[in-house]
Order: structure tokens, then sequence, then C-alpha cells
């Protein structure tokens, strides 16, 4: 398991998503059994799940890439994909069942319990600093980017506001006790005395600092701070006793709000096509994910990604019986499966 840098040519690079030096996870395992590998391929993956949806409050869609989508020498790759603000699918991350493939090529081999040498099974799985743009494109804004108080370099920033040098030295040592209290928060103080409270704020809100605390000489006399939240603009009165109870709440709450957002967002852009021009409309309309059934051939696949411009993101796991026709040749569905475009 490491991060290292990679180097790959790129076309049409695009910040954070396809760049031609990028930094990445990868992993990768070798083991002497189908049974092991397969489950270490799916419990990565849940953990890249996890990590999508609970740190970086990203709802994302887990399935297995078709043949012609999985990486190079696997026998299956499957996916996270999230979906961004422009309607477009990005995968977010991989992680592939190898088989016995690579350790054929690269002659990878064990002694079993009798003395037998043999084949591994292997694994190998990443994520990479695309998740930056993923979390820029699903939360962000026209003022700039949002974070996630789990990932937030800073959760809380403490803005006193003055007029004057009489109130600067009453509320400059408060701002900073407010800091001190809020323990295991990542706060700072922005006590410059050389802009003022308005280009304060919008230089926080520009680094999407999740949460913002505001206190003036009116504030004060009330025993009170004022809370506003960057992801929805909400402000709340908090007293000044119940801060190191509160702010952890709230930095809670937003976690969750974000998460809910992203996720009504997918779910009001993911639809149901019956058929090659229903589907053509969706992706051209709003856009956004398509369920969709398939055959199963790579000739259909072709087609819809040719003529539709998209790309099957991945195939639903755990699929029950949905019998119907293929949007594209209309002959007997096996898989039901999401279509995007992506980046």
């Amino acid at each position: 398991n490491q991060w290292c840098n990679v180097v790959r040519w790129e076309m049409r690079t695009r910040l954070f998503l396809r760049t031609t030096e990028f930094l990445w996870q990868e992993g990768h395992t070798a083991h002497s059994t189908e049974q092991e590998a397969r489950e270490e391929v799916m419990r990565i993956l849940e953990i890249y799940r996890r990590f999508a949806e609970d740190i970086l409050a990203m709802p994302v869609l887990v399935g297995r890439k078709t043949d012609s989508e999985k990486f190079a020498g696997a026998v299956e790759t499957y996916s996270i994909e999230g979906l961004m603000q422009d309607g477009k699918a990005l995968q977010s991350g991989t992680s592939h069942y190898l088989g016995q493939n690579f350790a054929k090529a690269f002659n990878v081999t064990f002694l079993d319990e009798s003395g037998e040498r043999k084949l591994v099974y292997a694994t190998s799985w990443g994520v990479s600093t695309r998740l930056v743009g993923a979390v820029i494109m699903v939360h962000g804004d026209d003022v700039g980017v949002v974070f996630p108080p789990r990932i937030a370099p800073t959760q809380v920033v403490v803005v006193p506001i003055w007029k004057g040098d009489d109130e600067m030295a009453q509320l400059r040592p408060v701002a900073h006790k407010i800091s001190e209290i809020l323990t295991g928060v990542r706060v700072k103080v922005d006590a410059r005395d050389n802009m003022r409270p308005g280009a304060k704020f919008y230089e926080w809100e520009k680094r999407g600092v999740p949460l913002r605390l505001e206190i003036g000489p009116k504030d004060l006399a009330k025993n009170q701070v004022v809370a506003v939240m960057r992801h929805s603009k909400e402000k709340v009165f908090l007293p000044m006793d119940a801060i190191s109870k509160e702010v952890p709440l709230l930095l809670e709450r937003i976690q969750r709000e974000m998460y809910s957002r992203a996720l009504k967002f997918r779910e009001d852009h993911t639809s149901t096509a019956e058929t090659f021009e229903e589907m053509s409309a969706i992706l051209d309309g709003k856009g956004g994910f398509v369920r969709a059934r398939w055959c199963g051939s790579q000739t259909c696949e072709a087609v819809l990604k040719e003529k539709s411009k998209a790309t099957i993101r991945n195939i639903e796991v755990n699929q029950t019986e949905d019998p119907g026709n293929c949007v594209c040749c209309g002959g007997a569905a096996k898989y039901r499966y999401h279509i995007a475009k992506a980046y």
C-alpha cells in the first residue's frame, strides 16, 4: 500500500481530474485462493465507498465495470462513481480482481501447505487526487470551495468585529479564548486589523471553512456568538458558555446536511429509461445517471457509447431479476446499469 506520483500521457488535461502527473494511493495484494482475493476486492471497495460518503459527504454508486471499461489485465473491475453538479459522472475509485493473469506474466508464486509451488491470486486498487476535484465539484458554489467538516483544514474561523481600539482591545482576547475552548476542533482566529469584516468573511467563504463564529460588541454584551454555516448561509446564535458543546454538534450537522444535499441532487438526476430514444433525451437534457437494461454484448455497448456520447459507468451489483429488453438492440436484457456522460 503506497502513495506515489504517477506520470502518464493525457491529450487534454483537467485540473485534479486528468493531469500529466498526479498523486495516488495504490494497493496490491497476493492471495492463496480466489475467494480470499475476491473478498479483498470487495473489502477495499467498501472502504472507498465509506470514505467517499462518510468523510467526503459524496454519495457514490457502487458497481462492476463492463469488460471494455475494466482495468487492462483484470478479470473484473469495480468502481465507485460520483455525480458532479454539472450532471457528469466521475469515477472516484477502483478495485480490481486480477485473478492469476499478472502472476502468470511475472511468475509470482508461493509454496502451499504441501510444499507445492502455485500461482497467486492478485488484487489491486486505488484512489487519487481526483478526489480533490470531486469535493470541489460536488459541494462548491459560485463563491468557492465548500469543505465537509471532516476534511476541512480549518473547521471554524473566529472573526471578532470591532470599531476603534477600545472595542478591539475587548474583543481580540475573547476571540482567542473561544479558540482555546474549542479543543479537538481545527480553529483559526482572524484578528487582522487591516481588513474590514466583510472582506474577511468573503476570504474564508472562498476557502470553504464550514463554520464562521462572529462576535461583536453587542454579542459580547449578550454573552453570545453568531455562527454562520458555509454550506447553507444559515445563522444561529450560540450562548458563550455552550460553545464547546454546540460547535462540534453544528459541525456534525453540517456534515450530514452536505451529504443529504448531494444525495438529493443525485436522486433528482437519476432517471430510468426503457428505450434508446428516452435515454438519449435524458442524457442530452438534465443529464445525470440513467438506469437502463443491457443485453451484455460489446457491440451494443459500442453503439451506446458512439451514439449517446456516454459510457456505462458500472453494472449494478446484487441485482434482482428484472426482465426486460436491451435499450439498444431490443433483445433480452442481462443487466441493469448506470450510464452517464463522464469526465
